[in-house]
């Protein structure tokens, strides 16, 4: 029924056609017809819907164009190796099973759709069709396990970099590892690491950008958290474009992280970080804490000064603003 439904726009381009139209085209009623335009701009199809003229379809999602994409890279690792998905349930679930198969570093998995993609603390992360950038990268860093929460703070800074010199927009990072653009979040980055015996194998890096999202492409539950960078823009932003200078940017501070450890790396953080000097909070198994975040150490946690001068760490959690004092 969807294929039927999108030949006839197709075939009758720039006209608006009724519901009642549609429905005895296709035999049957106007409610099925909405359902199934509801569902294809789930699929990234965009319609203009009027009263008493009926639906329009705008425009139909682009697809990635892959071999375009290659030949652009000028990386000697990322992205040289690309598995493209029409859809998938996860791309971290996906280059997991790759990396078994004696996937290589800097082989990307990206898809143009997730079924059951995922954030942090076993959260799902939205990844409709044609929308955002939806991928994750096998990475095999000759750094030892416990320097592993060094690779999320690297990718948020390569990933702001990239969408603040190629969109102008202000983004900037949230500790430990989502991007946010005046406090609504554009994106979610998820490592997931191997290690047997202390010898860390190597590193899935799962990257989420809400990149040609509307408003409505949202659950309602997050239309007050999240935004995209088309939204922030006023205007589409090219996935192709984005995607090959995250991928440099990437690569490039991933060597400077080898040849000159953490310390280049975290002071562009902080220089990019949203997190700091501001009070925060986060629930932890112990119960609410709170403080004033002023940095993070050589290990990547966050430092706290408590409420009587002290200072803690937070290694890891999901924090939340108060007041700036």
């Amino acid at each position: 029924m969807d294929e039927q439904l999108l030949q006839i726009f197709e075939e009758n381009t720039d006209k608006f056609l009724s519901g009642e139209q549609l429905s005895v085209k296709l035999g049957c009623s106007r409610t099925a017809i909405w359902k199934h335009i509801e569902r294809l701009r789930q699929e990234g199809y965009v319609f203009e819907a009027v009263s008493r003229k009926g639906y329009r379809m705008i425009s139909k999602p682009e697809k990635l164009d892959i071999p375009n994409i290659s030949s652009r890279l000028t990386t000697e690792t990322f992205g040289r190796h690309i598995r493209y998905f029409d859809e998938v349930d996860s791309t971290n679930n996906t280059a997991n099973a790759l990396v078994k198969e004696g996937g290589v570093e800097g082989t990307l998995i990206i898809a143009e759709k997730q079924t059951a993609g995922r954030g942090r603390m076993g959260r799902q992360w939205h990844s409709p069709k044609g929308k955002g950038l939806w991928m994750s990268l096998i990475l095999k860093p000759r750094i030892p396990l416990h320097f592993t929460p060094h690779l999320t703070l690297l990718v948020a800074v390569a990933l702001c970099r990239t969408i603040r010199q190629l969109t102008q927009l202000p983004a900037g990072i949230k500790w430990p590892n989502d991007l946010l653009i005046d406090g609504k979040k554009i994106s979610g980055i998820l490592l997931e690491s191997s290690a047997e015996e202390e010898k860390l194998h190597h590193v899935i890096a799962g990257v989420g950008i809400s990149v040609n999202l509307q408003a409505e492409d949202y659950p309602e539950e997050i239309r007050g958290i999240a935004t995209s960078l088309a939204i922030e823009a006023g205007k589409e932003v090219n996935r192709s474009e984005l995607l090959v200078h995250f991928l440099q940017e990437l690569e490039s501070l991933y060597k400077v992280y080898h040849e000159q450890g953490f310390a280049p790396i975290k002071l562009l953080w902080e220089a990019l970080s949203v997190s700091l000097n501001k009070a925060v909070r986060t629930q932890s198994p112990q119960g609410l804490k709170e403080g004033f975040a002023v940095g993070i150490d050589d290990s990547g946690a966050l430092i706290v000064r408590q409420e009587d001068g002290s200072l803690t760490k937070w290694y890891s959690g999901n924090i939340e603003f108060g007041a700036s004092s």
